[in-house]
């Protein structure tokens, strides 16, 4: 068997990222790609790989997902995470989870450690302190940026809509040299919801889904409407019926636009690590290394390129 050339492919969100904020969306997810390879290049796993990548997002505030996430409508941080392995389809998820930094680690071992696929709130909580994952204040995740928003959506005359626009779910796919797929996603989830609303990121099939049959996605957007159409396994269906990973994207993206009103993003990676990163939104924080070369964007038609050595070296420089 040829061993396959890594790849990875991670996204910061799709939305509206306002001006400010998009140096420190693009440095967020060129970093979490490059971390993400890293581990790749040493021969670490696919799901190892997304693992780290989605962790490094969690710790950036610039991403709706762990420290930076949105709040919801009684002011506090619940987040939702999931990951899959492609080989197996072995798949761990949280949902509503509150006062952890990383909940992608905690869905890893819910995958790892238990018999089940997804655990919820107190569940979640209870499962986090048997497996030693610490817990942190719940004001350690909120940042100034988050806490002024979600006092805006509470004025009488505002639309939470319209900020949800500037959504930030986070999320990473890849292969690794022995042709696995892995996806993994990360989100805070919308502002202002409800309290105990899950979107698309916990639910295996909307928000990722990982086959080495076929690929890996991992899914941002409107999270009601990614669900209604199932929108990483669509994506996955259509490159079984043999269209590329971009040509899939574009197709799922299209149909829920046309169908559901809703708008999104996702990336891709299929089992002959061919990539894509796509959406029907303004913007899209995304980044991919293959081959040693860092591709990364945020706007439609956006992407820069530059080899690894290149990236890591103004890495170390800071951006």
């Amino acid at each position: 068997l040829g061993r396959m050339k890594p790849v990875i492919v991670v996204h910061g969100g799709a939305g509206r990222i306002f001006k400010e904020r998009e140096e420190g969306c693009r440095a967020g997810v060129v970093r979490a790609a490059l971390r993400g390879y890293s581990v790749l290049k040493r021969g670490g796993s696919a799901v190892d790989a997304v693992e780290e990548a989605v962790q490094s997002m969690e710790d950036d505030p610039h991403f709706n997902a762990g420290c930076g996430s949105v709040l919801n409508e009684k002011g506090e941080v619940e987040m939702d995470a999931i990951i899959m392995d492609g080989k197996n389809l072995d798949s761990g998820a949280v949902s509503a989870v509150k006062c952890i930094a990383n909940p992608i680690k905690l869905a890893r071992l819910v995958m790892e450690k238990t018999k089940h696929m997804l655990l919820t709130d107190h569940g979640a909580h209870l499962f986090a302190q048997a497996v030693g994952i610490p817990e942190i204040p719940g004001e350690k995740l909120i940042t100034e940026r988050s806490r002024e928003r979600w006092k805006k959506n509470l004025e009488p005359d505002s639309n939470p809509e319209e900020f949800q626009k500037d959504l930030g779910t986070v999320g990473a796919v890849a292969i690794d040299s022995e042709g696995n797929v892995a996806c993994a996603t990360s989100t805070g989830g919308l502002s202002n919801k409800l309290i105990g609303r899950v979107g698309d990121t916990a639910c295996i099939g909307s928000g990722g889904y990982a086959d080495n049959h076929s690929g890996a996605t991992s899914t941002t957007g409107h999270g009601e409407s990614i669900m209604k159409v199932v929108l990483a396994r669509l994506i996955l269906y259509h490159m079984e019926q043999g269209m590329s990973p971009e040509v899939a994207a574009d197709t799922a993206l299209d149909y829920m636009k046309t169908r559901v009103g809703g708008l999104g993003g996702v990336i891709v990676v299929n089992k002959a690590g061919e990539w894509a990163a796509r959406f029907s939104t303004k913007q899209m924080s995304w980044a991919t290394v293959k081959d040693d070369n860092l591709h990364y964007g945020i706007c439609a038609g956006e992407e820069h390129i530059k080899s690894v050595d290149e990236a890591l070296a103004s890495e170390r420089e800071g951006f």
